[in-house]
């Protein structure tokens, strides 16, 4: 089964927890500190495999875990550092964040890698928090929590060539003459229901990948039929090969057929008709077809190459396929360029984010929220006192007492981070 699109979760490791330890040396009364740091948690990275080109391996696993940082130990030695997990992808691979829309990687190329989420920094052991003030701290940190989010992968299939046309027009007949490709071959519309790749060798040490994509109908950049599926494979091509049904054996107009393709594939991405197209005139060996086609090209009347074939009888293959590898030898692989613009990046001042909101819920406890202030509250090792009356220390530096007491805080009121309940003290 071919798989194209999935939604995921990701989340990397967490970072090892910091130690609380003293030297216990033979003859060196009062020593110190001795805890040592946690190790980071591993990344998730997604990297590029030529080898596939499916995303069936996310249809039955669509969680991706790394492995947290080890805990600091004693003596001042740091816990190992987690490795990534690495997540084998297909070339063409778009990695989209769910919540935000953000593109986070966009995977062409063979090992190819992103860092999809990055794993949490190891806490800090109580080595590092020893000062004149205070030689031996009592605390150390937890491990900084690994990012975690849900993305959406798209699978855009890289074909040099692309085929685009009408359900019926032969599009998976001639990808099977041409190359080993085996397509399911039927007489009915939408046979093909996703891609079929198949390597094409001219028979002149020449050679590029042929995609049969799934047919358009009107409406399809809408999202009508099999719509953005289809055309979401088609971006990634250099040229694109339209095939035509010339005899016109469903009763419709091959020039018709021909402007309202162009129309879906315009109204999709203006962007599309700029790449070379080469009209494959089919089903040549039909009654009609030649009138047709003196008909088509007195309507073309542009300098688009027409080819007239049979993908039933070979007739023509031959320079068409020819004609494709001279047009791909002129064309350069290239990364999709930036436009070019005139315009001046403004850095303006933004407010730096507070780092928590405060709320109420329903039954009257305040709660606190916020990226800044729940990764501080998840590094606090509330097991310790003065570990809490650190984090309380933190608080305080934030403004959330002050915060507090301007929304009408008293004491013993309850203030709720994440889970857990606190009593709001003057």
């Amino acid at each position: 089964m071919f798989v194209d699109q999935v939604s995921v979760y990701v989340k990397a490791g967490d970072g090892g927890n910091g130690l609380v330890a003293y030297r216990r040396e033979k003859y060196v009364p009062k020593g110190g500190p001795a805890g040592g740091d946690g190790g980071d948690g591993g990344d998730v990275v997604f990297k590029v495999d030529e080898g596939l080109n499916t995303l069936m391996d996310f249809r039955y696993n669509r969680h991706f875990k790394a492995k947290r940082g080890e805990n600091g130990m004693s003596k001042g030695q740091h816990g190992r550092n987690a490795s990534p997990l690495i997540v084998p992808v297909p070339p063409g691979t778009t990695v989209i964040d769910e919540d935000t829309g953000q593109v986070l990687a966009d995977l062409t190329i063979h090992e190819q890698e992103a860092v999809i989420v990055k794993g949490g920094r190891g806490g800090r052991g109580n080595t590092r928090f020893a000062s004149p003030r205070n030689p031996a701290p009592d605390f150390a940190e937890n491990g900084e929590p690994g990012e975690e989010r849900t993305i959406k992968v798209e699978l855009k299939l890289i074909a040099d060539v692309g085929l685009v046309g009408f359900p019926s027009v032969g599009k998976s007949t001639l990808l099977s003459v041409v190359s080993a490709a085996r397509p399911k071959i039927a007489d009915y519309h939408f046979t093909t229901l996703a891609p079929n790749l198949g390597v094409v060798d001219t028979g002149d040490q020449r050679s590029f990948v042929l995609a049969d994509l799934p047919g358009l109908i009107e409406g399809a950049s809408e999202g009508v039929g099999l719509g953005h599926q289809f055309l979401r494979h088609v971006e990634r091509t250099r040229v694109i090969i339209h095939v035509i049904d010339m005899a016109g054996t469903e009763g419709r107009d091959p020039f018709d057929d021909y402007q309202k393709i162009n129309s879906e594939l315009r109204e999709y991405d203006e962007k599309l008709m700029t790449r070379p197209q080469i009209i494959a005139a089919n089903k040549m060996d039909m009654p009609g077809a030649e009138d047709n086609l003196e008909r088509f090209k007195e309507q073309l009347g542009s300098d688009i190459p027409v080819y007239p074939i049979s993908a039933l009888t070979k007739e023509g293959l031959r320079d068409i396929l020819f004609a494709v590898a001279d047009l791909l030898e002129s064309i350069p692989k290239f990364a999709p360029q930036l436009e070019e613009t005139e315009e001046t990046v403004v850095y303006r001042y933004q407010k730096e984010d507070k780092g928590f909101e405060i709320t109420r819920d329903d039954d009257g406890a305040y709660v606190v929220s916020g990226p800044k202030i729940e990764k501080l509250f998840k590094m606090t090792d509330f097991n310790r006192d003065e570990a809490i009356r650190r984090f309380a220390r933190q608080m305080r530096s934030m403004g959330v007492d002050e915060e507090l007491r301007k929304r009408g805080a008293e004491d013993g009121d309850t203030i709720r981070i994440l889970q857990f309940e606190f009593e709001f003290v003057e």
